[in-house]
């Protein structure tokens, strides 16, 4: 996107200025003259994107368009669409009464000025990547071409509404065990750092410099000390690694072997794997009862998988299919989708609905996921429970050892 500042005269000769954002010089043109101006200067001042325009506000949070803002929108317009309502005065009428969302209006003024530049509402979403992912953009332009946009938005609303609220039960269920592993790390440090030295003085003061004491409390000692001298090093040491990982992860390397690693966890993979076909199978069937060919359905559906193993799976059975296989005996040689999968779109293929058959695939699987995050939940607690416990313990024991043999010594 570009912003343009022009010069112009209306049809009463009244000199019109102003600045407005299109794609380029021709469009921007073309734009004012369906508004019945004619162009008398134009001059492109920046260009603009959406990463560049959210600027300082979106790494603070405050310029991004959140998901139940997206599912509301979402509704209501496909509310406004089917009680016929234009789609642009549909899209400026949802975009004046937007006051507790100022991105989404700013990217909804964006749409529309695209939309009278003489683009397709889809092509118009494709300019904001960061709001609309591939999955809103394919099924809204599915939509237009089929004449039913209204039923491919409440379709999207409804998609949107299930992975908000998977993401939101896989959040809450990690909330606890990070507390308590935030807490366990805390209480370590604080430890170290406060308490273990202070034992040290006293048993030094009890027994002499010469005190032989325990194996377990001389490391103790030796760590404290290590850690209360050198304090700075080790918080620099731990947080250069924390955003070294972070960062490592992010890239295409780093994001397949942690997922690699993820698959190979016990407990953990059975989540990830439920999770990941979850996504496939309520994505996959969106986008075929949408209308969209089956080989740009993978295509968009590995992207939103969640998962890189996951990802390479299906970019592979997509050159598969267009070699000539059926996708249903290609995810049966795939020992990474469950047998369910195969069957199902095997039963999809032959009767022609495939998007209902994997729809109930995905309503099992998100089913079997809230009973493994419960399940795993409660493993988690009391496991964290023994690790604070056990550091307590061994912290209780290099001072309580060192005390008893002191006591004996005095006897």
């Amino acid at each position: 996107m570009a912003t343009f500042s022009y010069i112009a005269v209306d049809n009463a000769g009244k000199v019109l200025k102003g600045n407005f954002d299109q794609l380029d010089r021709a469009n921007a043109i073309d734009a004012l003259i369906k508004q019945g101006f004619k162009p008398v200067s134009l001059k492109k001042t920046k260009e603009k994107t959406e990463s560049q325009s959210i600027g300082l506000k979106n790494i603070l949070g405050g310029n991004k368009v959140k998901p139940d803002q997206l599912v509301m929108f979402t509704r209501q317009l496909s509310a406004m669409i089917g009680a016929g309502v234009p789609l642009l005065r549909a899209l400026t009428a949802l975009s004046t009464h937007l006051a507790d969302s100022p991105a989404l209006r700013k990217i909804l003024e964006g749409i529309i000025q695209e939309i009278e530049s003489g683009s397709t509402f889809g092509d118009a979403l494709a300019k904001y990547p960061n709001t609309f992912n591939d999955i809103y953009v394919n099924m809204v332009r599915a939509g237009e071409a089929a004449g039913i946009l209204e039923e491919i938005l409440q379709r999207l609303a409804l998609q949107q509404e299930k992975s908000m609220s998977m993401r939101k039960k896989i959040k809450a269920s990690m909330a606890y065990p990070i507390v308590l592993l935030s807490i366990t790390v805390l209480a370590f440090f604080g430890l170290m750092i406060f308490i273990i030295p202070q034992i040290g003085k006293i048993l030094t003061d009890l027994g002499g410099a010469d005190a032989k004491l325990p194996t377990l409390t001389l490391v103790m000692l030796g760590i404290s000390s290590f850690i209360t001298k050198y304090w700075y090093i080790v918080f620099a040491v731990l947080g250069a690694s924390v955003y070294a990982f972070m960062r490592y992860i992010k890239t295409k390397k780093g994001k397949y072997q942690f997922h690699y690693i993820l698959l190979k966890t016990p407990i953990i993979k059975k989540i990830i794997m439920k999770v990941a076909v979850a996504h496939f199978a309520r994505t996959f069937s969106a986008l075929i009862e949408a209308g969209v060919a089956v080989l740009e359905a993978l295509t968009v559906t590995s992207r939103a998988v969640g998962n890189a193993i996951f990802e390479e799976a299906l970019v592979k059975a997509e050159e598969e299919v267009k070699n000539g296989k059926t996708l249903s005996s290609v995810m049966e040689a795939n020992t990474l989708f469950p047998p369910i999968i195969a069957q199902m779109l095997l039963v999809g293929e032959e009767t022609g609905q495939t998007d209902k058959v994997l729809v109930k695939v995905a309503d099992f699987y998100e089913e079997e996921v809230d009973s493994a995050i419960a399940s795993i939940s409660s493993i988690i607690e009391p496991a964290m429970i023994v690790v604070m416990g056990s550091m307590v313990g061994l912290i209780a024991a290099s001072v309580m050892l060192p005390i008893a043999s002191l006591s004996q010594n005095i006897k």
